[in-house]
C-alpha cells in the first residue's frame, strides 16, 4: 500500500487489509511506504489512529518507510492509493517498474474508473473517516478476489453517482 507521506492513507490500508486478512484465516504480509521521505519514521498520523482505532485496528506501531523499486521484488502486488503516487512509483522504479503487479487501490472496487482515496492530509477529522470507508471497502474487494471469502458485495452503483 503506498501513497504520498506513508502517514495517512496507506498506513489505514496497511491496518485494514491485515486485519481482514487475520479474520479471514489469510497468512498475508502486508505492509506500507511512501513515495517520499518527509515522514519516514514516523507513526501515522493521530487521526488515521483515531479512526482505525474506532473500528478496531491499531496502527499506532507502524512507523513511515519510504518506497523502493526493491518492493516489486518481495510483493505479489502493490497498490498506490492515487493516481500521482503510481506514477512517482514507476518514476523511482525505472526498469523494476512492473505493471503487472501494480494498480489504484480503488480499481479493485470500481474497476478501470481510476478513482484516487483523497489525501485527508489537509482537512478535518470527517475525511479521515471517509477514506478509512473507500478502503475498508476496496481491501474487502481484494480479500474476495484473491482468496475467495469474505462477505463483500460488488456495488450496484458507479463511484460517480
Amino acid at each position: 500500500m503506498v501513497c504520498l507521506g506513508n502517514i495517512c492513507r496507506s498506513p489505514l490500508a496497511e491496518g485494514i487489509l491485515q486485519d481482514k486478512a487475520f479474520k479471514a484465516g489469510l497468512s498475508w504480509s502486508i505492509e506500507s511506504a511512501g513515495t517520499n521521505q518527509y515522514h519516514t519514521g514516523e507513526p501515522p498520523h493521530p487521526l488515521s489512529q483515531k479512526v482505525a482505532k474506532i473500528h478496531g485496528v491499531d496502527i499506532s506501531q507502524q512507523r513511515a518507510r519510504r518506497f523502493s523499486a526493491e518492493d516489486f521484488v518481495i510483493y505479489d502486488k502493490v497498490y498506490a492509493l492515487s493516481a500521482d503516487v503510481l506514477e512517482e512509483m514507476r518514476l523511482m522504479s525505472k526498469n523494476k517498474f512492473d505493471a503487472s503487479k501494480t494498480g489504484l487501490l480503488m480499481n479493485e472496487l470500481f474497476p478501470g474508473e481510476n478513482v484516487d482515496v483523497p489525501d485527508p492530509w489537509y482537512g478535518p477529522e470527517p475525511g479521515y473517516h471517509e477514506v478509512y470507508k473507500l478502503i475498508s471497502n476496496a481491501c474487502d474487494a481484494i480479500i474476495k478476489k484473491y482468496a475467495g471469502v469474505g462477505d463483500y458485495q460488488q456495488p450496484v452503483t458507479s463511484h460517480h453517482e
